[in-house]
């Protein structure tokens, strides 16, 4: 464990991280450990995410909007980027309906994606991707498709926004200065996180530490239920002493399977909050937001895209090393911000849909880990 300490440039004590409304406290004897023993590789990162959209102007349109660059476009895909160097944030490609596909994780070295290929009976192909590279296509317990990576040439960065000048208290850094931050999309840096939702919770917690080598930074547990183990995690990629996001990827029991939202950060709060009133004088939802995180500390903004898929605008998260240990909190909806307005039902996706019962009845029914305690006890976390 880490002997750091808090010091003027805001280094955190691993030790101490969890020790405020980060988590209420650690693992009980005999809890998840939050990590495997011999992962079969570690991912560094992800790569980009991959969806389909029948209408590819349309989502053309919205990218720009909510901040995206172009990295390529042709006649059946769309790339976005961010303006930092790397890979693409996501891929659009023209497809039947609205709906994701799978994330793409960045494998650290190309030796790496044998590896995977070898330990899973899978077949190494050619990335379609700007750039080239190599790919290993896998799908986790719930179904859902993962693909490995190892790009060739990344992109270059773009000019990005410059973070506005702050006084603060008797600090004056804007003298003889206003401050006019322009009504302008918000411009992406990078992709963030993904968070999915899935009816095999432990299988898949599990699949993701085992294969990709990822490390869990907090836990979320059902009130009256932490005997039967977490319902959410939010992971990380372990890139030992070098401290990376809070998660990578988030994952929560449900009823559903899939696509809950991703995530992609901006300069500061104000690139946030002007790009929000870009997108609001533009017509488009508002799912929830303007607001600070506890898991993650990150500052937030939720946006409905045209075809109601969920995108976050984030700026200021948490950046742990592999000394953080996970914390374990109680999941309620008034335990997703510090501050902010409350939890829409939108968000929570608690609002009634012919799909959402069809999730719950095939759920009840299947062999996975919802029954009908999970099941109001997920209830009323949404509303406590």
């Amino acid at each position: 464990m880490s002997e750091t300490h808090v010091d003027a440039v805001g280094v955190t004590d691993a030790r101490t991280a969890h020790q405020d409304l980060h988590s209420a406290q650690g693992a009980l004897r005999g809890e998840h450990p939050g990590r495997s023993r011999n992962p079969v590789v570690k991912v560094a990162d992800l790569a980009w995410l991959e969806f389909e959209k029948p209408d590819l102007d349309r989502a053309e349109v919205f990218a720009r909007d909510f901040g995206f660059g172009i990295a390529a476009r042709t006649e059946r895909e769309l790339w976005l980027r961010g303006t930092f160097a790397g890979s693409p944030c996501a891929v659009i490609r023209r497809g039947r309906t609205s709906r994701f596909i799978s994330p793409a994780f960045r494998a650290a070295e190309r030796a790496d994606v044998d590896r995977l290929a070898r330990a899973t009976g899978t077949a190494v192909r050619d990335a379609d991707v700007p750039g080239g590279g190599r790919v290993v296509d896998l799908l986790d317990p719930s179904g859902t498709p993962v693909r490995v990576v190892h790009c060739g040439e990344e992109l270059p960065a773009l000019p990005g926004q410059q973070p506005l000048p702050l006084n603060s208290g008797t600090d004056h850094r804007r003298v003889n200065a206003t401050q006019r931050p322009p009504r302008e999309p918000s411009r992406i840096q990078r992709l963030g996180h993904v968070v999915l939702e899935t009816r095999v919770f432990a299988r898949s917690l599990d699949w993701y530490l085992d294969t990709l080598g990822m490390i869990v930074s907090d836990f979320l547990f059902l009130d009256g239920q932490r005997d039967r183990g977490p319902t959410m995690a939010f992971i990380r990629c372990d890139q030992g002493s070098v401290a990376v996001d809070h998660h990578t990827l988030a994952m929560h029991l449900g009823p559903g399977t899939g696509y809950v939202h991703s995530a992609y950060q901006v300069t500061d709060l104000d690139s946030i909050a002007a790009g929000g009133e870009y997108l609001r004088e533009r017509g488009y939802k508002r799912s929830w937001g303007i607001g600070r995180h506890i898991q993650g500390s990150q500052l937030f903004d939720y946006w409905r895209d045209p075809d109601h898929l969920m995108l976050e605008h984030f700026a200021d998260g948490d950046l742990f090393s592999c000394d953080v240990e996970p914390g374990w909190a109680p999941m309620s909806s008034s335990g997703l911000a510090q501050w902010g307005p409350p939890a829409t039902r939108d968000f929570l996706g608690a609002g009634p849909s012919p799909q959402r019962v069809r999730d719950v009845v095939q759920a009840l029914r299947g062999d996975n880990e919802m029954d009908a305690s999970r099941l109001l006890g997920l209830l009323k976390a949404t509303n406590s």
